[in-house]
């Protein structure tokens, strides 16, 4: 995903980590399972979308969704 909204981060964050930090910081609950979904997941696109969501989502379902 490109454009003037995307978000880089920090040298050698990862997506998940992004994603985790997001939610983490908004005390979204993120159950160990939903963890290592994000973890694990090396489809670029969808870690965008989460990228994106992480930001908004009022659950792990909804980021999910």
């Amino acid at each position: 995903m490109a454009g003037a909204h995307e978000y880089r981060g920090e040298p050698g964050r990862t997506p998940a980590q992004l994603i985790l930090g997001f939610l983490d910081a908004r005390d979204i609950s993120v159950p160990e399972e939903a963890r290592a979904r994000i973890r694990t997941c090396t489809d670029q696109s969808l870690l965008d979308r989460w990228t994106v969501r992480a930001v908004t989502a009022l659950s792990v379902d909804e980021l999910f969704g």
